[in-house]
């Protein structure tokens, strides 16, 4: 058996609707391969606690193998898995098309959608924190009560909310606007620069649309400025949570729902951008797999961009328009998991070097944060522990004047872990949640 391959990794669709996917006997042997393999191998021990807890169950089993590990032990690793994609797409060398056919984030996927199925997974509190589209509608309408109770050092409410839906009372949590981005933007915005024949309809994603609208708002003016039209479409939420909850039928749904939408814009020549890392790789990738029949879907998936991504093609293609002015002070940023696993480079970063005199630190690690799993009472000291390096990475030796990930959700989880190590006296980089920020103001359009 050779180690490695010579040819680009790829994926299987995922075969959900079948069901031999589903029976218990079978993802237990194919656990055990490919736990087999991971044991034998043993590069991924220190990417994410998932790897970890899988070599202490063999180590500390009774023959140090894993025929002596039990199964129902394998639950232990399956929850430290946040489906970042990395041992995919950065660790491993048994992806196929190697023989030995690894992947995985969806093998775990699989055992997820099995406990799902059996309705063991989420409870019921997960499965409130998942609505995301529900959940930002009814706090939109009562921002200021949601962010009070949702604060962290809330003694009255953080507790409450820990008991009930398991987030822990020490994890920082996204802020609600009171007017979401998609009810901001007056369709269309019109190029001010010389146009380029560029058309592009922003998805906003349930987080840049519920929880940080600036972002949306800095990518539509950078966009116009540089001679693109744009409107702002947001049929619904891409399903990522309820990926993470293995509710794969659900996620299917939306991926036809949102690709049917979309349809007529991509027919009329309109690319698509994705303004959040995570839901790119749901429109590019994860979706295509989940109904790959699915014409519409096909087609979502080549025209969609991530707005780093959208931009740096900007400037290879036509050159940025002018007005750019250097920031004030170095910039580090954080290249979000999802966005790696799209494997399009450190577009953010490339995005970023687009401005003048810009004093860069990129940082290409792990944040702990996971999305939703981050946040989670079982796993947030653990996040934590994960996105140490991170956290003083991003400082930079205390140069750093701006901290920006393309994952808002990451962002938050470094200001945090920046917040959490801070000595006496030290002064923290002003975190922005995400480097189209930091162009925004660059042009001068934002403050």
């Amino acid at each position: 058996m050779s180690e490695g391959s010579l040819e680009a990794p790829t994926r299987h669709p995922i075969p959900w609707n079948d069901p031999d996917f589903y029976d218990e006997e079978k993802l237990d042997a194919e656990m055990r391969r490919v736990f087999d393999v991971c044991h034998s191998c043993r590069r991924c021990f220190n990417l994410c606690d998932s790897f970890p807890r899988l070599f202490d169950l063999v180590d500390e089993s009774k023959t140090g193998e894993l025929d002596s590990v039990e199964s129902k032990d394998f639950k232990h690793v399956v929850d430290a898995c946040t489906l970042c994609d990395m041992c995919f797409m950065a660790k491993c060398p048994y992806v196929p098309p190697h023989e030995f056919d690894v992947d995985f984030p969806h093998l775990m996927l699989r055992y997820r959608a099995v406990e799902n199925r059996k309705g063991e997974i989420p409870t019921f509190g997960q499965r409130q924190l998942t609505e995301t589209d529900r959940n930002g509608k009814l706090a939109a309408a009562l921002a200021p009560l949601a962010n009070y109770a949702a604060k962290r050092g809330n003694r009255m409410t953080r507790p409450l909310l820990e008991k009930v839906a398991g987030v822990h009372r020490d994890a920082e949590l996204p802020k609600y606007t009171s007017k979401p981005f998609s009810k901001r933007a007056a369709p269309p915005v019109n190029a001010e620069a010389p146009a380029h024949g560029r058309k592009a309809v922003i998805y906003a994603t349930c987080f840049a649309n519920y929880n940080e609208a600036e972002v949306g708002e800095a990518a539509r003016r950078v966009l116009a400025h540089n001679g693109v039209e744009t409107q702002v479409v947001y049929p619904e939420c891409c399903g990522m949570p309820q990926m993470e909850q293995g509710d794969l039928s659900r996620v299917a749904d939306k991926a036809k729902s949102v690709a049917g939408t979309l349809k007529p814009y991509i027919d009329d020549g309109w690319d698509i951008i994705a303004l959040v890392p995570s839901c790119g790789l749901m429109l590019k990738f994860e979706w295509p797999l989940l109904v790959p029949d699915n014409e519409e879907v096909k087609q979502l998936s080549a025209a969609t961009r991530d707005i780093s991504e959208y931009i740096v093609d900007i400037a290879k293609n036509e050159g940025l328009a002018d007005g750019l002015n250097a920031l004030d002070g170095p910039v580090s940023v954080h290249i979000a998991c999802h966005a790696r696993a799209q494997n399009m480079g450190q577009k953010g970063a490339q995005m970023l070097r687009l401005l003048p005199q810009m004093d860069l630190n990129v940082v290409e690690r792990c944040s702990g944060h996971g999305g939703s799993w981050g946040v989670m009472k079982e796993n947030f000291e653990t996040g934590m522990k994960v996105g140490r390096p991170v956290f003083r990475k991003a400082k930079n030796n205390g140069k750093a004047r701006y901290v920006a990930s393309e994952c808002p959700l990451a962002g938050l989880h470094i200001a945090q872990g920046m917040e959490k190590g801070q000595s006496e006296g030290e002064t923290l980089p002003q975190t922005v949640p995400h480097p189209i920020l930091l162009v925004a103001r660059a042009y001068g359009l934002m403050a």
